[in-house]
């Protein structure tokens, strides 16, 4: 059984530098090249990564021969920039296991929502912690000003996938969260 591994907002192919100069990038191909080296180095075929949308922008054909490029058995969680023609290109990708708007995973003690969007959420009736994973607002903070909301993308981690224990680490280190919470 492989790893779990999240990542959000790759926007391969978007050569704007809204996008790639806050990334550390002078331009678009340095960007691209680097996010596929970083996670193909991270990942292996046999991992599972949810890529929590808006895979790729502007160039469609280059976007996506760097989606079908990626290691692991990617979920793709739809986002704002995943039109229908995209979602179309992305069945077409061996690697592409699952496309949805949003998906629910369990660990260690942990329920996860994942969506492209932070959402206001809360788990009133059960004893266990419930955490939204999302990308959408390219911040580099991890930690959003919404209640129970982690940030997977890109910007928050360095340019690379984030693994689900590592996110597990992040929320109990800052929120000190264990397996009965009721916060």
């Amino acid at each position: 059984m492989g790893k779990i591994w999240l990542t959000s907002d790759t926007h391969f192919c978007h050569n704007k530098d809204f996008i790639f100069n806050p990334r550390g990038f002078n331009d678009v191909d340095t960007m691209n090249t680097f996010i596929k080296m970083q996670w193909n180095y991270l990942v292996n075929p046999e991992d599972d990564i949810y890529l929590l949308g808006d895979v790729f922008l502007i160039d469609d054909k280059h976007g996506l021969e760097c989606l079908k490029s990626l290691k692991g058995k990617i979920h793709i969680i739809l986002g704002n920039h995943d039109s229908e023609d995209r979602i179309k290109l992305f069945k077409t990708c061996e690697n592409v296991v699952e496309i949805t708007y949003a998906t629910k995973i369990k660990s260690n003690g942990f329920t996860f929502i994942l969506s492209h969007y932070p959402m206001l959420i809360h788990n009133f009736k059960d004893d266990k912690p419930l955490w939204n994973l999302h990308g959408h607002t390219h911040s580099p903070d991890k930690f959003s000003e919404f209640y129970h909301c982690y940030n997977v993308a890109l910007d928050a981690h360095n340019n690379r996938p984030v693994e689900l224990d590592e996110i597990i680490n992040d929320i109990k280190g800052v929120y000190n969260e264990g397996s009965n919470i009721n916060n």
